[in-house]
């Protein structure tokens, strides 16, 4: 069996019609490329950006912990010299505590203090 030659194509399009196609297609090509380069233009602009922004987070990641550190050590003086001001407190307290029952008991007993040193007791 033999396939049917084809017929060659007339073509309806004029040459003025065909040139004005190709130059189109010319153009649109051209701004593919141009679109194309804008887009990797633009991508370099945004890693350039993502890696300032990334480091200006690294940076403000190092003075947060540096600004966390001394807080934590103020923040435990604090707590230290607290906790050594209760304990003086209560030092304190007890010692008044004590001169309060010492003084107590003394002067429930009667001492006779002598008026010279010749007197006796």
């Amino acid at each position: 069996m033999q396939t049917p030659s084809k017929q060659p194509e007339i073509s309806s399009m004029t040459y003025e019609e065909e040139e004005e196609m190709q130059h189109g297609i010319a153009k649109l090509r051209d701004q593919v490329q141009q679109v194309s380069l804008a887009q990797k233009g633009t991508e370099a602009k945004m890693d350039c950006l993502k890696k300032g922004v990334e480091a200006k987070m690294n940076d403000f990641k190092i003075e947060l912990k540096t600004d966390m550190d001394k807080l934590k050590k103020l923040l435990q003086e604090r707590v230290t010299n607290g906790e050594r001001v209760v304990k003086e407190t209560h030092d304190e307290n007890k010692r008044n505590v004590n001169h309060d029952s010492i003084d107590t008991n003394v002067g429930s007993k009667t001492h006779h203090i002598p008026k010279n040193r010749y007197e006796e007791v």
